[in-house]
């Protein structure tokens, strides 16, 4: 099994003093309308603490990714406010959210979502030159050191485990130094020894270098890495425990699941 990378890690754009990375208020997201209307968010208020990691966990359904999605403004709310890093976002711009997404917050996806064709270098320069910021190859290949692919920079995607190709998607994510990394099921498709390796460097990027985290994940030993865990159920949340245990987090979940719709 790959050891969590010990070299120094981007250090994370900061947070106003004081504020929360990310927040909403009251926040209710529907799709559809009439007997077809769906009500995903609903009410919502929470606050991501600056320099802590927050999992969001409940039954299938009940509306974490579409918490975190609105959250990092990929979707937006129906009511309610929504504020990245202090800045308000709820009614912003397309273009707005477009340079907000390229310089404050980073997102990691299950699916890695790299470019094919690109090597590890290239995929994680890519969000910089997009930006139409300078690309420094030392920033980029620190990067990439600094979650232990040093040694793989010219390697393409098909090259890489299922682990090492999400460790490239979280360099990606922090390349540009954001305020807020959102990672929705950043394990979900890793074998359990990668899962461990990206999990730590998580943990270390929150302990080291002060990043702030919101994820969603349906595994409660991932949930048990972070500061908190909130429950949702129902577009609701429901509760909230404070560096539980993986088994805390499991009998949580199962009473969740359990629960009468």
């Amino acid at each position: 099994m790959t050891s969590t990378p010990t070299s120094a890690l981007p250090i994370a754009a900061r947070v106003p003093p004081g504020l929360p990375a990310a927040e909403l208020l009251d926040a209710t997201r529907e799709y559809g309308s009439g007997n077809a209307l769906v009500r995903a968010l609903d009410g919502v208020s929470i606050a991501f603490p600056a320099g802590s990691w927050t999992a969001v966990m409940g039954p299938s359904g009940s509306g974490k990714s579409t918490l975190l999605h609105c959250a990092a403004g990929l979707d937006r709310v129906t009511r309610g406010r929504v504020l990245l890093a202090g800045q308000e976002i709820t009614g912003a711009p397309d273009r707005v959210l477009t340079g907000l997404r390229r310089r404050t917050m980073g997102f990691v996806f299950q699916s890695f979502n790299l470019i094919g064709s690109l090597t590890a270098e290239q995929n994680v320069a890519l969000p910089l030159k997009l930006a139409g910021a300078r690309v420094r190859r030392a920033d980029v290949r620190a990067v990439l050191a600094s979650v232990g692919l040093g040694d793989r920079l010219r390697h393409r995607p098909r090259e890489l485990s299922g682990g090492q190709q999400q460790r490239v998607a979280i360099a990606r994510a922090m390349v540009t130094r954001p305020a807020v990394l959102f990672a929705d099921e950043p394990t979900g498709a890793l074998d359990s020894a990668s899962a461990r390796t990206v999990l730590g460097l998580l943990r270390t990027m929150v302990d080291r270098e002060g990043q702030s985290i919101a994820m969603v994940t349906h595994d409660p030993a991932a949930a048990a890495h972070a500061d908190a865990v909130v429950f949702m159920s129902d577009g609701r949340l429901v509760d909230r425990l404070v560096r539980p245990t993986a088994r805390e987090v499991a009998d949580r979940l199962a009473r969740l699941e359990a629960a009468p719709c």
